[in-house]
């Protein structure tokens, strides 16, 4: 497959309501804020979800092409038995894992290693033999990957500090004791964002999916994906229809190094609190709009 030949840029507007799009397990999960009370979901949590719509989509085609597996999945919806990602590249590399074609080979069979990147970490030697104890000052080995695609968290268009609501839940049953009375695990709380629009950006760099091999295939994959992100990923504390994609903007420069800066390409989109966008021009870059799903 042709690897990527052309920068691209992208951006995802989606609207919140009635959601907690990325809780803060820091602050009692209550939703995500900036100090200037800007809703945020961060990058990790867009990639968890880019990842599962891509391995559904790799499930949906059938499961044939092994170069579209997904390496980091979740526990639930993992489709193997590795109980770990150490397992998974074990089962997958062999006594290939550590040694000079890990990386070829990493990228070769995952989707998520050769877009987003990967950092394997190995002790040295890679497997010990049983009761072996890490030499003193061992540090092991990394195989470091770069991944070319890039995804900021999102923020806000405006502050939600203001709209967020906060309900005291009691659980049906008790989780200690003897069940003749309620304990204080029993009690909690539930955030949730009344209604907010977010926006985040990203791009995929053609130089690093040369390092990797991310292919214009793959490009095309992960922008099917983005207008469903929120497509089988509902929670208690993200009902069905709560998160909704609205537009997903797409920059193809006409260049490796393209036309212009990220920055700037970024830019040039406006959102409006009430979803709608509009886009400035730029000499020679035409964006490329998507409906949400």
């Amino acid at each position: 497959m042709t690897t990527l030949q052309k920068k691209i840029d992208y951006a995802v507007v989606f609207r919140v309501s009635k959601a907690n799009p990325n809780g803060d397990p820091l602050n009692g999960n209550r939703p995500r804020m900036d100090y200037d009370g800007y809703g945020e979901v961060t990058d990790v949590c867009i990639k968890r979800k880019m990842r599962d719509r891509l391995l559904e989509r790799w499930v949906a085609n059938g499961r044939k092409e092994d170069g579209n597996m997904i390496f980091v999945q979740s526990d639930d919806r993992k489709e193997d038995e590795a109980g770990s990602l150490r397992a998974r590249a074990e089962a997958a590399l062999g006594n290939k894992l550590g040694s000079s074609e890990t990386r070829k080979l990493a990228c070769a069979r995952w989707l998520d290693v050769r877009a987003f990147g990967q950092l394997f970490a190995l002790p040295k030697g890679n497997k010990k033999k049983k009761d072996e104890g890490d030499e003193e000052g061992d540090t092991g080995i990394s195989i470091g990957i770069r991944g070319p695609v890039s995804v900021q968290s999102a923020f806000s268009v405006e502050p939600v500090a203001s709209r967020v609501t906060s309900t005291q839940i009691t659980k049906s049953v008790s989780g200690e004791g003897d069940g003749s009375k309620r304990s204080s695990d029993t009690m909690g709380m539930k955030h949730r964002v009344d209604n907010g629009v977010y926006v985040f950006f990203g791009s995929m760099n053609p130089q690093l999916a040369e390092k990797t091999g991310f292919s214009e295939a793959d490009a095309d994959a992960i922008k099917k994906v983005l207008p469903k992100l929120f497509e089988n990923d509902a929670s208690s504390a993200r009902p069905e229809g709560s998160m909704e994609v609205l537009k997903v903007v797409w920059w193809q420069h006409n260049s490796k190094a393209g036309q212009y800066s990220s920055a700037k390409v970024h830019r040039t989109l406006k959102v409006h609190p009430d979803g709608k966008v509009h886009i400035d021009n730029l000499d020679g870059l035409t964006p490329e709009v998507t409906e949400g799903f």
